[in-house]
């Protein structure tokens, strides 16, 4: 296909795609040595604008709905073309990846971009090595200068992300945000992953000197990155993996990580691994110095860094691991009545998984509200799953019994009163604890209640927990105002899981009552 185009740079390495950045004012150099860019006025993911072609390989696989909305094939292939012809008088930068680490199962991936920029994106977060050639390829075109007319196609904006999984193609137009790019791939595995049995998650994970390996759930700002990237253990990956009856393996060569905030204190390898190489998106630099301001959000919320695995130290060559021993479901309760650990059996596992329940913090979908609400994405990352929840669920729940994989519920969020009415979040340190009486075994070892209303296990010590963090019940001074906020919360669960009428009894009963 690059022979379409007029001007073609194929396979550029790293250093000379920050030169044609640079030289093309895509980018500006920070102190640090990366490259920041700034996305305009599309700042995050355009949920409204992202589209599935539906075919025969789709019409019956698919959960269609206001997430994965249909586009007939005739659109996309105008559309298409019309990208093409836009591109022929621009640069274009071609390189070759693949996504997923495990050799039989990777999809091969051909990235085309208007930006060079863009291509150092795909650069730093596919993986780079030589495909399967018996793996079918797929290719993303990304032109985010060319703006498409919504109402000729019947579209919602400028912009489209469109997903053609027959075809094995993926446009990108009207956005510059290059997360569109890493979860659209996301989502392509997460379509073809489970007819092979294995479950592709929205997680990070990683590994213990012994081999033992942990895996993160949660949505964006839950701590999936911060809390995967430990000094005492070896990254596998922060945000997409797959799960099969052998191993975990990531989908990725790199990690794109949150910035607002960011501090060399309390995430110290994220901190260092913002060097050269690496590209961050709409972080604000100081216009004298380049130092890059991480407190400052006038662009977004949502600043964000790509760089390679191998800037983080330590991080697993192999970029797979063993199956999962501790399994982590990450959420940021804004009612404060979940408490900071909870140890889940198979079918509240399966319950909270398709429950997804969480906070936007920072969302990464542009259009969201600004602050923090409430939200529940099923399988914990709802947007890039394009088969219907109970599919993952079942896949889950096999690889839980087989592996004998144990679950926890851990609260990033608000504890000790509501966010925003006496609440505090849990500090990084406590939550940190929390992960490390996790992956040491030593929390199954403590003394644990039944905390009603949720019905799950909770410990009552953990070494470097205070007690009364531990226990909501304890935590908050008010029981009045506890008791309202745990059943407003349990009513939403039991509103928002009514959907799920296809599950077991088991899997019912197993939510908060």
């Amino acid at each position: 296909m690059p022979q379409q185009f007029n001007k073609v740079f194929q396979n550029l390495t790293s250093a000379l795609l920050i030169e044609h950045a640079l030289n093309n004012h895509e980018a500006e150099l920070a102190s640090n040595g990366a490259l920041n860019a700034l996305t305009g006025k599309r700042t995050g993911r355009s949920p409204k604008d992202r589209f599935i072609v539906k075919d025969a390989l789709t019409l019956d696989t698919v959960d269609w709905g206001k997430i994965n909305q249909p586009i007939a094939p005739q659109i996309f292939n105008a559309l298409w073309d019309e990208a093409v012809a836009y591109l022929q008088t621009k640069n274009v930068y071609v390189n070759h990846y693949v996504v997923g680490a495990d050799p039989e199962l990777q999809a091969p991936v051909m990235v085309i971009t208007e930006y060079a920029w863009h291509n150092l994106f795909a650069h730093n977060l596919f993986i780079r090595e030589e495909k399967n050639p018996n793996r079918p390829v797929f290719t993303i075109l990304s032109a985010p200068g060319y703006f498409v007319d919504p109402k000729v196609y019947g579209l919602n904006s400028e912009a489209c992300v469109m997903l053609n999984f027959t075809e094995r193609k993926i446009l990108i137009c009207g956005t510059a945000y290059a997360g569109e790019m890493k979860k659209a791939m996301f989502t392509v595995l997460n379509f073809l992953l489970p007819e092979h049995d294995v479950l592709p998650m929205h997680c990070s994970a990683n590994q213990g000197e012994a081999g033992d390996v942990a895996i993160f759930f949660g949505l964006s700002g839950t701590g999936k990155t911060t809390l995967s990237a430990d000094p005492k253990r070896h990254l596998i990956g922060d945000d997409e993996h797959g799960w099969s009856k052998s191993a975990v393996f990531n989908f990725e060569g790199g990690c794109y990580a949150k910035c607002i905030n960011l501090s060399e204190k309390n995430e110290p390898m994220i901190y260092h691994a913002i060097r050269q190489g690496a590209i961050m998106e709409n972080v604000v630099l100081d216009p004298k110095t380049k130092m890059p301001d991480y407190a400052d959000a006038r662009y977004t919320e949502n600043t964000r860094v790509a760089y390679p695995r191998e800037f983080i130290e330590g991080f697993v060559p192999e970029n797979r691991g063993a199956v999962p021993q501790a399994v982590i479901f990450l959420t940021c309760d804004l009612f404060g009545v979940i408490p900071p650990v909870a140890i889940l059996n198979p079918e509240q596992a399966a319950y909270y998984f398709l429950s997804g329940y969480t906070a936007l913090v920072g969302s990464t979908e542009m259009g969201s509200a600004k602050g923090i609400s409430v939200t529940f994405s099923a399988c914990f990352g709802a947007p890039f799953f394009p088969r219907p929840p109970e599919v993952y669920a079942q896949i889950l729940m096999r690889r839980i019994r087989e592996d004998n994989a144990q679950v926890y519920l851990v609260n990033t969020g608000w504890g000790g009163g509501a966010y925003g009415a006496g609440g505090q979040r849990f500090s990084i340190p406590t939550t940190r604890s929390i992960i490390d009486g996790v992956l040491s075994g030593d929390i199954l070892k403590e003394p644990t209640v039944i905390l009603p209303g949720f019905n799950f296990k909770i410990p009552t010590r953990l070494q470097g927990v205070a007690e009364q963090l531990l226990d909501p019940r304890k935590s908050w001074s008010d029981q009045t105002a506890y008791q309202q906020a745990l059943q407003t919360l349990i009513g939403k669960f039991k509103e928002n899981f009514a959907k799920f009428a296809g599950v077991t009894a088991a899997i019912k009963d197993a939510g908060p009552s």
